[in-house]
């Protein structure tokens, strides 16, 4: 039995919309809407040159970042401490439940991060945010 759109097994990015802000682009391959995932969601976070995410949260939400390409700066805050790294390819970032972070890419080219948040949720809110511009999926 094939699979709908939303329950996929294999995405790419050309599968799913971009949320697009003025500091990049995010694609989220797996995601309630998407692969029916219920306890996680996982996407591309495209980071251009110089810009990156002001410091945030996600309450409740845990949070992996994986470096794909790039280099930047990350700033994770775990009980009252800031931790700061520069951080490139290969290098994961777990940022615990509640805790305020920020990721700005430092390089000439654009920064490509995996990240998945457990659970789901945040994506969500990001596609409802003030200045995003949602493009539709290049090969649905």
């Amino acid at each position: 039995m094939a699979r709908s759109k939303s329950n996929r097994t294999y995405v790419k990015e050309c599968n799913v919309e971009a949320q697009v802000f003025d500091w990049g682009r995010l694609w989220w391959l797996s995601e309630p809407r998407v692969t029916a995932a219920e306890r996680f969601s996982a996407g591309i976070v495209q980071l251009e040159p110089g810009k990156g995410h002001t410091r945030h949260n996600h309450p409740g939400c845990e949070e992996i970042l994986f470096v794909l390409t790039g280099s930047g700066r990350q700033v994770v805050e775990v009980a009252g401490e800031s931790r700061e790294q520069v951080i490139g390819p290969g290098v994961l970032v777990h940022i615990p439940p509640d805790a305020y972070h920020s990721t700005v890419n430092l390089g000439t080219e654009p920064m490509r991060i995996l990240a998945i948040y457990a659970p789901p949720g945040p994506e969500a809110e990001l596609r409802r945010m003030k200045g995003v511009k949602i493009e539709p999926p290049v090969e649905p």
